[in-house]
């Protein structure tokens, strides 16, 4: 509660201030709508904001599902060979600085338009920050420590499962909570180019020049990767309860 407290404070007194501006006509109202005229856009349109925001929400959660999948996969296997790990990551590090919304339109013509294509983007965006920490994790081992288990004779599963993986969590989780927001951020992107979700009603709201819509999408869209980062903490909270001796992360 005690971190809680001062950003909903601050937020309350953010919104109520708003308000206040927009009914004595000091806030132009067309350029930023008041907190009453986004919630009365989510009265009218109840309907269509609950089926945006379903098909948002499920194409983010695939594509960041598959970015974690593949990502921590990857790292894991990259980890494995040097070689390996020099001649993928050029190409890694290429599709991360090509901006999304210029290959959303090469996944329609590959995917077609719909879901595939949304969540194609998503998992695109998402899926450097998982590999490029989870290999980071798996290679910051401590000589000392893998010496000591070559010295019981450990096989490389125990090794694996007792040294790399523990040591490993801190950048896996640090790489999924990048991930998660990304994962936003490519869903959009690709809606905006294959259509449906919360970016299709955001690009027909900018057609009919009603900001409240835009709003009301913006905020439902920071709901959705709120919930991603609430899952993942809850997750974390879960795995340092089951093994209060090895993968201890506290979330700040």
């Amino acid at each position: 509660m005690k971190r809680l407290w001062p950003p909903f404070l601050l937020a309350l007194v953010g919104l109520a201030l708003l308000e206040l501006a927009g009914r004595l006509q000091i806030l132009n109202t067309s350029l930023l709508p008041t907190p009453g005229l986004i919630l009365e856009s989510y009265q009218e349109n109840a309907s269509d904001y609950a089926e945006a925001f379903q098909e948002t929400f499920l194409a983010t959660f695939f594509g960041f599902l598959a970015s974690a999948i593949l990502g921590l996969g990857a790292a894991f296997v990259l980890s494995l060979s040097d070689l390996a790990r020099r001649a993928f990551l050029p190409f890694a590090i290429f599709f991360q600085t090509v901006p999304i919304i210029a290959i959303a339109p090469l996944l329609v013509i590959y995917l077609g338009f719909g879901s595939s294509t949304v969540i194609a983007s998503s998992l695109i965006v998402s899926l450097f920050p998982v590999l490029a920490n989870g290999l980071l994790g798996l290679q910051s081992l401590d000589p000392g420590e893998l010496e000591l288990f070559k010295l019981y004779r450990a096989t490389s599963s125990e090794i694996f499962w007792k040294l790399r993986l523990p040591r490993a969590y801190p950048s896996f989780y640090a790489g999924l909570k990048v991930s998660a927001g990304l994962a936003v951020i490519g869903t959009v992107a690709g809606e905006f180019v294959a259509g449906g979700g919360l970016g299709a009603l955001i690009d027909s709201a900018r057609t009919q020049q009603r900001i409240d819509l835009v709003f009301g999408a913006l905020i439902l869209l920071s709901l959705i990767g709120l919930i991603l980062i609430g899952a993942l903490r809850g997750l974390n909270a879960l795995i340092n309860l089951k093994r209060p001796y090895g993968l201890l992360l506290k979330d700040e």
